[in-house]
């Protein structure tokens, strides 16, 4: 026979009729598939098939009937037509017994469909045994009643006849029966001990006890013995068909008993199994604290932890079925459409994975800020059913960014608005005016020698200052003005919708009423006052920070008209055009920048006590046109059209270059702009040069001044951790200079504080200086920081120093500021009187 089989395939399922035919012919067979009775009863009508692949459920003719009316032999395929039924529930022996029944040549489970290559390949092979008839042995003495026997049975058995005991068991022993037929009175061995010898052979075998002079007794010890059933001489053949039929089915009642017991026993185990892993699952699912969640196609929840309890205050059994929308705390149309957008790009796999923060309602009326976190889920065929997911209650993050949003958008130290703020806020009102044509106007306000109070009175009573200003204006300010702090003691207010006259009189008021207020300190009263800069938001600008330049510019004019007054910025004043000039410079020098016409010279910082040098700080010099020009002539200006970024990597890159190529620049610190801290990038540049230029971090120490330290503080404290980090130092540089420092030192993580020159030059003549160089030096020492000293211009100074403890010292007296060929020859430039040259 050809290995190649024509075979019908009747399944319902399309997966698994395309799986199963996919193997099937992967093995060389012809499949022909029919998905239900009527196209198989078709086929079958005008074809022939090797064999039919059924299931039981194929429409109106189920795989039962369909079997009996191809063994009918009225279909163009014949009666003998091999035939594989398929079943959902399966029993090995129920399964053959069934199959004899309905002439079905083998009953397979779906399982055993993975292995239908092998299946068919045995049900061909084994197609000439198919309900081949049962054997039965004979053992009977009378050879009448042996013969009368085979003429009753042998239309549906087979029958081998043994005359007396001894043969029937040399029979037995010869080949394996379905029944024995065994008489038990027999001459020479009897009957019952024939049975005794074929139950030790074969316990399980069917044995019927004949005799004609039977007693309940008899029949009794038979069965005890191991006989099936018993039957009484003279008997009818009706009477021994039935006896035969039942013994036959016997063996397949108790086996498909066993089966199913068995079968019935493992499910019971895997039932528990089951229960006992999903209580074990249950119970890690309740003791988490995050919220599990299912929910349908239609967004209404399957399932639930007991988190959600925990959580919500909802019972889990009541929530259980309601759509979770419900539970947001927001109902509004947007969030809601936002939500079902997620599950609708979840449930047709566009998306895998989504995060959503909302707020979920509580039992109790209020609510809590949740993570939701969801992916689809999948039925057993790879279908996306659901969506499930997780909830975390992230109430402690919301309220700590809510913390973290208000002290990046106030001054953490007068409770208004910050620069950062101001800046964004700058940019909305210019950008509405540049829509709209309405005006705005903006005030740039600056106290005027705020410095002495910070000086003479300690920065923590500066702050006190700062802080009642503060008041002030929030006083005079309305609801729809923004107040902020952007530097030190400067100042800035947004007049929404506000002409310049009204400005001027707002300004004019903040004025008054600043100069009208005095503060005590003990016995002493200070007066402050303010000047005001003005600038009109027309919405011409092509930036916002032009309106801040040209309220700077009108500020710093009302300072050099006399201070405590108000100044508008307009293009045809004189006084602000000479300022304006100052920025436009600025702009040139950005050119030169980026010619880099810039000049390093190094000044040597040395230990007080050894003499010795400890590092050398680079001092930025310009070269324009053939002339170097000082940085306090050039770095205002940048400063003042924000072009320090610029400058500083400029610095920062020619540094780390010279370190690289000159041994003699052991250590080296290098000044970074107030700017640098808002340059996210400026951290990956500095680590980038320090690895291009193969120069250890320990090497470099960033100085930052005061005053530019706490007109950032947040973003100097990060940028300071991350430097260290990187393993540089730090150090603040013009300590004393700045305001409100002292209540600020200590959060800024700096290995050394450099004292203001100003205070060390005069230090010897002026008390005052020398308490403040001293009260400096301790502060930063009991914080566990070196004190440099600037500005060191005599021996007599130097020696103050040592005498006070402070660790370095710089100035004239020392060296002045070197080149770098200069610096290489240093044992001649150096003054060999106080510095000690290794």
């Amino acid at each position: 026979m050809d290995n190649t089989l024509i075979i019908l395939l009747i399944l319902q399922n399309e997966s698994v009729r395309e799986r199963t035919s996919g193997k099937l012919e992967s093995a060389g067979h012809e499949v022909i598939l029919a998905s239900d009775s009527v196209e198989a009863v078709n086929f079958l009508r005008s074809h022939q098939a090797d064999l039919v692949l059924t299931e039981v459920d194929i429409g109106d003719v189920d795989g039962w009937r369909l079997s009996r009316l191809i063994r009918s032999g009225i279909l163009a395929s014949g009666k003998d037509l091999p035939i594989l039924l398929v079943t959902e529930n399966h029993c090995e022996r129920i399964a053959e017994t069934t199959a004899r029944m309905f002439d079905i040549n083998k009953v397979i489970s779906y399982q055993e469909l993975d292995l239908v290559v092998d299946v068919v390949g045995q049900v061909i092979a084994d197609q000439g045994n198919f309900n081949k008839p049962q054997d039965i042995l004979v053992i009977e003495d009378t050879e009448d009643t042996a013969n009368l026997v085979q003429r009753m049975l042998k239309h549906k058995f087979n029958i081998d006849i043994a005359y007396d005991g001894v043969a029937g068991i040399k029979a037995f022993r010869e080949k394996a029966y379905d029944i024995v037929l065994l008489d038990i009175m027999m001459p020479g061995m009897s009957g019952d001990e024939v049975l005794d010898v074929i139950i030790e052979l074969n316990p399980k075998q069917v044995v019927i006890a004949m005799t004609a002079h039977g007693t309940i007794d008899l029949a009794e010890l038979m069965l005890v013995k191991g006989a099936a059933d018993y039957i009484q001489k003279p008997f009818k053949a009706e009477q021994l068909r039935k006896v035969c039929d039942i013994a036959a089915k016997r063996e397949d009642f108790i086996v498909s008993n066993e089966q199913f017991a068995a079968k019935t026993q493992e499910l019971k185990n895997e039932q528990q199994k089951y229960y006992s892993l999903s209580k074990t699952h249950y119970r890690i699912l309740d003791s988490l604290s995050s919220i599990v969640i299912e929910v349908t196609a239609k967004g209404r929840i399957l399932f639930l932890n007991n988190a959600w309890y925990k959580c919500t205050g909802f019972m889990v059994s009541e929530s259980i079925g309601k759509l979770f929308t419900d539970f947001i705390q927001d109902s509004s149309f947007m969030l809601k459409h936002n939500i079902e957008e997620s599950f609708n790009q979840l449930l047709s796999g566009k998306r895998q994975h989504d995060q959503i923060e909302v707020k979920l309602i509580k039992n109790d009326g209020g609510y809590f800020w949740c993570e939701i976190n969801l992916n689809p889920y999948f039925d057993e065929n790879g279908e996306i059913v659901g969506i499930s997911g997780t909830i975390d209650d992230i109430s402690v993050r919301k309220k700590a960014e809510q913390r973290l949003k208000h002290v990046a958008l106030h001054d953490t130290l007068t409770g208004i608005h910050n620069r950062y703020y101001f800046d964004n806020e700058l940019k909305n009102v210019a950008s509405i005016a540049t829509r709209t044509g309405i005006f705005h106007s903006l005030i740039y306000l600056d106290l005027d020698h705020f410095k002495i109070i910070n000086d003479s009175q300690g920065h923590h009573q500066g702050d006190l200052v700062l802080k009642e200003i503060a008041r002030l204006l929030s006083e005079r300010t309305r609801a729809s003005d923004t107040l902020c702090r952007i530097g030190g003691d400067e100042f800035a207010i947004l007049l929404t919708n506000t002409s310049v006259e009204d400005a001027e009189k707002v300004a004019l008021e903040i004025c008054q009423t600043i100069a009208d207020s005095s503060f005590q300190f003990a016995d002493q009263v200070y007066k402050v006052s303010c000047s005001i800069g003005i600038s009109v938001i027309d919405g011409k600008a092509i930036s916002s920070e032009i309106y801040l330049q040209q309220a700077d510019i009108a500020m710093f004019a009302a300072k050099e008209q006399g201070r405590n007054r108000v100044h508008l910025y307009t293009e045809d004043d004189n006084v602000t055009d000479e300022l304006k000039q100052s920025f436009e410079w600025a702009q040139k020098l950005q050119k030169a920048l980026l010619e880099d016409n810039i000049l390093l010279h190094f000044q040597p910082i040395i230990d007080v006590k050894t003499r010795e040098i400890e590092y050398f700080e680079a001092l930025v010099r310009l070269q324009v046109d053939g002339q170097i020009i000082l940085p306090g002539e050039f770095i205002p200006s940048l400063e003042k059209a924000e072009d320090m970024t610029l400058l500083d990597r400029h610095v920062i890159g020619k540094a780390l270059n010279l370190m690289k190529t000159y041994s003699s620049l052991t250590k080296v610190a290098i000044n970074l702009s107030a700017q640098a801290f808002g340059d996210d990038r400026l951290l990956a540049f500095i680590e980038e040069k320090l690895n291009q230029y193969k120069i250890e971090p320990s090497r470099v120490i960033f100085e930052l001044t005061e005053s530019a330290s706490l007109s950032n503080l947040t973003g100097t404290q990060r940028m300071v951790n991350h430097l260290n980090e990187l393993g540089c130092g730090f150090s603040i540089d013009d300590f004393g200079t700045g305001f409100s420092t002292f209540s600020y030192l200590k959060q800024i993580p700096a290995e050394s504080v450099k004292i203001d020159g100003s205070f060390v030059k005069d230090m010897l003549k002026d008390p005052t200086d020398a308490a403040l160089v001293k009260a400096i030096h301790e502060t930063a020492q009991a914080l566990n920081k070196k004190t440099v000293a600037e500005f060191v211009e005599n021996e007599q100074t130097l020696m103050k120093l040592s005498e006070l403890g402070v660790h370095y010292a710089q100035g004239y007296h020392i060296s002045k500021p070197m080149d770098i060929k200069g610096l290489e020859d240093s044992r001649t430039q150096l003054n060999p009187a106080v510095v000690k040259v290794c």
